[in-house]
């Protein structure tokens, strides 16, 4: 079985040394705040490198950090020389009338055939319809046509939005990312439960079981605090359309890479091995149109 990350990141810090490998150093203003403090660094494809080896993860989905095409552009050249990396999902502008052009473009250059999906912060996005406005679906309906699948970046007030637009644009592949970020930390469950199965009953769309330590309180969750979410995204997904992520660096604000593999295991115990592989894999390869078969053999 090929084991896969489906979510991780990588960055620079605009002061960052200029020989550390990795994309160029760039601005990172979301983490100019005390409380990501612990992960205002650098870290690269060396680091997760290390971290994937003592949990048996044998590829990686790299996902974009900033709303910038060159970054993406960066991350492909990047994934191109890893043997970690098997796939990204970058950023280009859904609003631009050119956006099949942007797209074309990024495909063209280095390491382009390894972009697989395309995602936008839409979590920042004051309007809590955004994904409704008329650029965006034509925007959407690029990736479509693209054959690119869109990761969808969402808070649970933003899930209607995110609804209209899966049941509007039944030929491209979503991909919810971090269970849409629900209130962990305070125990509540809906209407983010209720919105999460709609979505779910769309079968255009799977699901990233990831991004949870980091919406728990990051001092003191524990594997009981993450089951009721992580039960009802597996009942409403199935395994068959649940992949696991490890938000990695983001998620060592509440836990290490290995603790975070460790607890999505302790959450899947309960499913058959079969389910488990889908999980820790075969999902990822299927929704992101990985070539399975290559990966098994180029596993370490």
């Amino acid at each position: 079985m090929t084991r896969i990350d489906a979510h991780h990141h990588v960055w620079r810090l605009k002061d960052s040394p200029k020989d550390t490998p990795g994309p160029s150093p760039r601005p990172h203003d979301w983490l100019d705040t005390p409380a990501m403090k612990p992960v205002r660094r650098d870290f690269t494809l060396d680091d997760l490198a290390a971290e994937t080896a003592s949990t048996g993860i044998d590829r990686t989905i790299l996902v974009q950090v900033l709303p910038d095409a060159e970054e993406t552009a960066e991350f492909l050249t990047l994934a191109a020389s890893s043997d970690l990396v098997a796939g990204v999902v970058g950023w280009a502008d859904l609003t631009a009338a050119d956006m099949a052009d942007s797209l074309d473009a990024l495909r063209r250059g280095p390491g382009g055939e390894l972009l697989v999906g395309i995602r936008h912060l839409v979590q920042a996005e004051a309007d809590p319809a955004w994904l409704n406005r008329p650029d965006v679906r034509r925007g959407l309906g690029a990736v479509a046509d693209a054959n690119l699948v869109y990761d969808l970046l969402t808070v649970p007030h933003q899930l209607p939005a995110a609804l209209a637009t899966v049941r509007a644009l039944p030929e491209l592949t979503f991909v919810l990312d971090h269970v849409s970020k629900p209130p962990i930390a305070s125990g509540e469950q809906e209407p983010w439960a209720a919105r999460v199965r709609e979505l779910a009953a769309e079968p255009n769309v799977f699901c990233k079981l990831s991004g949870m330590v980091t919406e728990a309180d990051r001092r003191t969750w524990t594997t009981d605090d993450l089951r009721p979410y992580a039960d009802v995204v597996l009942d409403a997904f199935g395994p068959s359309r649940v992949m696991f992520g490890s938000d990695w660096p983001v998620c060592l604000l509440a836990a290490s890479y290995q603790q975070v593999v460790r607890t999505t295991e302790e959450l899947t115990s309960a499913l058959s091995a079969a389910e488990r592989a889908e999980v820790f894999g075969g999902t990822a390869a299927r929704a992101y149109r990985l070539p399975l078969e290559r990966l098994r053999e180029e596993a370490p």
